[in-house]
């Protein structure tokens, strides 16, 4: 199977960048702190979705601006102490790429996203943070602003995602959808392609785009 596409954009906490362990952690000790109990917490999907509302959902509208400070907090403090790591194929599926033709478009605050993207080496020309939405993932608007940032259709750009709500963004923003099965079961992914991770994708750099295939 071969993709054509002019733009790739990228969600990044699981599929650029392994955090999971991070985000448990901070998470767990944020929710301890705000006395949330555990089954009340683990009926909140965490992954893939903007602090902001995830707070909106477990705490009374007045507490949420702090609460999100706080997590805020503990995440970027939570990153020098190894909390996050490049996963495979990261690394050489970006450097093939022009800098002009791919942007992370992440659910994440723009200062943690930078902190992680800064500890792992990737500089990306366009970010698009939870800072930038006035809605989140699944909705399309991350994904449409990414395409416009880039001066592309959103019809030619391919997301690849690791969660549902990012791959529902990605869908509703009409673009090509690839899931990468880092944090969730392939069943779970309703996507164009599910692969393992970026390690099993080639990517091609032509006059006319950018041509992915799955490595035999």
């Amino acid at each position: 199977m071969k993709i054509r596409a002019q733009a790739l954009l990228f969600d990044n906490d699981g599929t650029l960048v392994s955090s999971l362990e991070s985000v448990q952690r901070c998470w767990t000790r944020w929710a301890a702190e705000y006395s949330i109990t555990a089954e009340r917490f683990g009926q909140v999907e965490l992954h893939g979705r903007p602090a902001v509302e995830i707070a909106a959902d477990l705490l009374p509208a007045e507490v949420v601006p702090e609460a999100v400070a706080r997590i805020e907090q503990l995440e970027v403090e939570d990153v020098p102490g190894g909390g996050v790591g490049l996963l495979p194929g990261t690394e050489d599926f970006l450097a093939a790429l022009p800098a002009d033709r791919w942007a992370v478009v992440t659910s994440a605050t723009r200062r943690l996203a930078e902190a992680r993207l800064e500890a792992v080496g990737i500089l990306p020309k366009t970010l698009i943070a939870a800072d930038d939405i006035t809605r989140g993932k699944p909705d399309p608007e991350p994904y449409l602003l990414g395409a416009r940032s880039l001066g592309v259709d959103p019809a030619a750009c391919v997301v690849f995602e690791d969660a549902p709500a990012g791959l529902a963004a990605g869908r509703a923003a009409g673009m090509t959808t690839v899931a990468l099965a880092t944090t969730h079961q392939a069943h779970e992914l309703d996507a164009d392609l599910v692969v393992r991770d970026l390690s099993a994708l080639s990517v091609l750099v032509t006059d006319g785009g950018v041509e992915i295939a799955v490595r035999d």
